[in-house]
């Protein structure tokens, strides 16, 4: 027996993080399927083995930072419990704040430090050097997870959890822990403690979701990565503004496949547990305004957002300056959630003002909430809304304005329309991937529907070659190095 490997897949590898795409978690995912469904009915026991799998999940992510989210769990337990208990609002608000403060200040400290650092130095003309502080995996969506929990007992809308360990499964649980979906504790609880029931619908569910998730992250998002979009964005004047053009559309199609790829696999897998994840991806480049893109892209966050922090603000409950103020400042806390950066800070800009704007719009024309138009007029307004999305998905993917900048002007000055039948040519297999992941998105809802019963009624023996066939054609499309997912810095 080669123990120095079982020692090597047992310690933290920052060069090689487990990610759901990887072999060695496909392989350790089997064998803790076997031991999670032999404690099937010992729910105490399946929530504990479970719970330790999930922190050994994340110090293979981070390492010894697992300690944040022990910090976090057990603060924001007794934190809501003391909540709950008060009847004194002041010793309750005082508890709010206490949780608020850890946790942000956390995230504060690991996330933003280096950048506020920075900026305060520049305002005082000194020079900053960086710190060296090491971003935990996932460090946002545990602590924005967290949060919703106390909030919602705070506001009396849930009651807290009476056992650590329930709690702590919940924060942790692997399938969502380092990158979404934030699954709110109203969703999750109820179904921590109930009977383990897997129908064969729910496993084909799972199995499905997994397939596609996996072909959207290591086959096609992943190639056109490595391969075109990350030479692009990191010189852009070496390129065409054509190519820049390409580079953008498959920045645009690669972030979609790698993060829905993602919450794919993580509602996937949690089926296969026994848990219902809410849908966080529902086709957003199928959108015909920015409001509606906001309800299809990363819908865990985009609600966060609205009932944490718009309602906290005020939401619509004001006058219309204010409402239009509080709707931009979402956006813009939004923007700097995803990253310590002006580049996302602007990136949220954008679709703060763009939501005003389009908000404005429809009180103007009086269009009833829910309307949406067809025929060509939907036509037009989702390649009108596809195209603001990818243009400011330029300063999301930039690593500086001036990067940024530069990709546009080359699009604008540099265009050379001349070398577009070329591509096909030149990028074959980027070509191929990137018109399939594009064909892939615009189709009906029914066609995935109907894929989706497909892989359901296939018998287990089909569904298990289905995915070493998918495996097989991993292997042959993937870089050298692991890629890890694009929501894993945030």
């Amino acid at each position: 027996m080669n123990f120095s490997l079982i020692l090597q897949q047992l310690t933290y590898d920052p060069r090689q993080p487990m990610i759901f795409s990887s072999a060695i978690f496909l392989l350790l995912f089997l064998g803790f399927s076997l031991v999670y469904a032999l404690l099937g009915k010992k729910d105490t026991l399946r929530l504990l083995f479970v719970t330790l799998f999930s922190y050994y999940f994340y110090y293979k992510s981070s390492g010894f930072y697992f300690v944040l989210l022990a910090v976090v769990t057990l603060s924001d337990f007794y934190l809501a419990r003391f909540i709950h208990r008060s009847q004194n609002q002041t010793h309750r608000k005082a508890a709010l704040w206490a949780s608020l403060i850890i946790d942000l200040s956390l995230l504060g400290y690991f996330k933003y430090a280096n950048f506020f650092g920075a900026t305060l130095a520049s305002i005082i003309g000194h020079n900053f050097q960086p710190w060296d502080i090491f971003l935990p995996v996932g460090i946002s969506f545990f602590t924005f997870q967290s949060l919703s929990y106390t909030i919602d007992v705070y506001r009396r809308d849930l009651k807290p959890l009476d056992r650590p360990l329930d709690y702590a499964f919940y924060v942790s649980f692997f399938p969502q822990l380092v990158a979404g979906p934030i699954v709110r504790a109203r969703d999750f609880i109820p179904q921590i403690r109930q009977p383990l029931h897997i129908t064969r619908e729910t496993f084909g569910e799972g199995i499905f979701l997994i397939l596609g998730g996996l072909f959207k992250k290591a086959v096609i998002s992943d190639y056109i990565s490595v391969n075109f979009v990350e030479r692009i964005f990191d010189s852009p004047s070496l390129y065409t503004g054509f190519e820049n053009l390409m580079g953008v559309y498959g920045y645009t199609l690669q972030i979609y496949c790698d993060f829905s790829g993602y919450s794919d696999m993580a509602i996937g897998i949690a089926l296969l547990l026994g848990f219902r994840f809410p849908q966080n991806f529902n086709s957003p480049y199928q959108s015909d305004s920015i409001t509606d893109f906001w309800r299809r892209w990363h819908i865990s966050l985009s609600s966060w957002l609205r009932d944490y922090l718009y309602i906290s603000l005020g939401g619509n409950r004001c006058s219309k300056l204010r409402m239009y103020f509080n709707l931009f400042m979402t956006m813009l806390l939004g923007g700097l959630w995803h990253g310590a950066s002006m580049n996302f800070i602007f990136w949220g800009a954008l679709h703060g003002v763009a939501l005003g704007v389009h908000k404005r719009y429809r009180e103007w024309r009086a269009i009833p909430r829910g309307h949406h138009d067809g025929g060509w007029k939907r036509v037009v307004s989702v390649l009108l809304t596809f195209h603001f999305v990818a243009f400011c998905w330029i300063f999301f993917r930039s690593t500086s304005f001036e990067a940024s900048w530069e990709m546009i002007k080359q699009i604008i000055t540099n265009f050379h329309p001349e070398v577009a039948p070329q591509f096909p040519t030149g990028y074959p297999a980027v070509f191929t991937l990137m018109l399939l992941g594009y064909m892939l998105h615009f189709v009906p809802q029914t066609w995935s529907q109907r894929a989706q019963t497909l892989v359901t009624r296939t018998p287990l023996v089909g569904q298990a070659l289905m995915l070493v066939a998918l495996i097989y054609v991993v292997i042959q499309v993937k870089s050298s190095d692991i890629q890890p997912f694009i929501y894993f810095q945030f």
